[in-house]
Formats: C-alpha cells, structure tokens, sequence
C-alpha cells in the first residue's frame, strides 16, 4: 500500500484492490453469519500501536486527534466544526430548535463517570459500504471517521443503525456481540451505561449531518432517537440483557 498526500491536507492510500460484497447488501442470513470475522477484525483494529500518536477523537494524518481525554471528545459533538458547519442554525431555523442536541448532552455528560480512558482505534463508519465481506470479512474501507477512544464506540455504531436495515434482525446483532465479549474476556465493566453513552454521541452527529444536508425527515427521526436516549436511565434503553 502506497499512502500519499493529497489536495487540501488530506492523505490517501492506494493498495491491492479487495473483493468482496458490501456489508449493507447482503441478506439477514448472510450478515449474521459475518459477524463474528466483523468483530474479530474490529478487535484486531482495536490492538493496533498508537505509538507516535496522541489525543483522542478524530485523526488528522499526522496521527494526533484534538482532544484531551475521551469525554471531551464525546461532548465536543455540540460544537460546529469545519466538517460539518452551520446545523446549529439549520435546527433553529426548522423550528426544531436546539432543545433536542441540549438533553442529549446532558444525558451525555452523566454517563461519563463511566466511560475508561482507553485510547483505541475505532473505524467510525462501519456501514455505507465500507465493510465488504464473502465467507468473512476482506475488508474495511474509508478510515476518514476514524477515531482514538473506546473501542465499544464500533459496537454502538452498529446497535444504531441496524434497524435502518429492515432485513437484518435485532437479535442477531446483540447475539453476536454478547456471544464475541463472552469469548474474548470478561464483559466490558459499565457496558450498557458506556453503549448508552456512545449511541447518545451517534445520534447526535447523525442530527447534526442531517441538519447540515438538509435531510429533515431523517433529522426527525434522530431527534427522536436522541429524546428517547435522554429520557431513559443509564444504559436502560440498550438492548443488552441486563447482568451480561
């Protein structure tokens, strides 16, 4: 693989050319049966070196991410960025408002006493046709989401958007996922408050695109989402059996 610079500070990669179908066609039975070689690669990612990089949350190509510790990272997703400019507005201006993005930081920063200090790399966009798959996984595509911080946040990525997908069902994915921490170690310590947490954080970022594209039949639907992630305890509306 030859890793280049590009136009305007970003970077590229240019490598052998994988096969395979992308994760968001295949049916049901086949996603199921991906799974497990998805979340071995997840953690084969997740135990990557950081050596030589540092902060948390999104990566620039030089290896250092903006932010001082994980929870800074996680709330920074109020705050407009160069990425993804001018949703505050857009919200106020649909008659939306700003209440939904205010209780879901809320809701946010009292999970936080339970997120770790890991510093992990975590893919970020796990749909959209950046996983292809055959037998198993043979690849993982477009890093440009990708963050340092809890390796779970992967795991909620994939809790979050599963039910846009209406022929996967529910129960394979959550399945799957407590079968692999089962398997690999102990269940991660907080992991319905530390999901909780980080579907919080997707929802609003999914808010904040789709207010920033305009797309507003899909930002009421992540309002929805993140009014009834607020309005549920710690880790209440996860749909993780409680005690695994």
């Amino acid at each position: 693989m030859t890793v280049l610079d590009g136009a305007e500070g970003w970077a590229y990669a240019v490598s052998g050319r994988v096969r395979g179908t992308a994760l968001d066609d295949l049916s049901g039975e086949a996603v199921a049966r991906t799974l497990p070689s998805l979340l071995r690669a997840l953690d084969a990612a997740a135990r990557v070196d950081l050596a030589g990089t540092s902060g948390y949350g999104i990566w620039a190509p030089d290896g250092r991410a903006p932010h001082a510790s994980w929870p800074e990272a996680l709330l920074a997703i109020g705050t407009e960025t160069p990425r993804v400019p001018g949703w505050r507005a857009a919200l106020v201006d649909s008659g939306i408002g700003l209440g939904p993005v205010e209780a879901g930081l809320s809701a946010l920063a009292a999970l936080t006493p339970c997120l770790p200090d890991a510093r992990r790399l975590i893919h970020g966009d796990l749909l959209s046709r950046n996983v292809l798959g055959e037998a198993g996984i043979t690849g993982v595509l477009d890093w440009g989401n990708a963050l340092y911080g809890d390796p779970l946040y992967d795991a909620a990525w994939l809790l979050h958007w599963w039910p846009w997908y209406p022929g996967w069902r529910p129960g394979d994915l959550h399945a799957a996922l407590l079968t692999h921490w089962r398997a690999t170690g102990p269940t991660p310590a907080h992991l319905r408050e530390r999901l909780h947490a980080y579907l919080l954080h997707i929802a609003l970022d999914a808010l904040a695109y789709c207010a920033y594209r305009s797309r507003w039949d899909e930002v009421r639907a992540h309002v929805g989402t993140v009014l009834t992630l607020a309005s549920a305890g710690g880790g209440e509306s996860v749909l993780i059996p409680a005690g695994a």
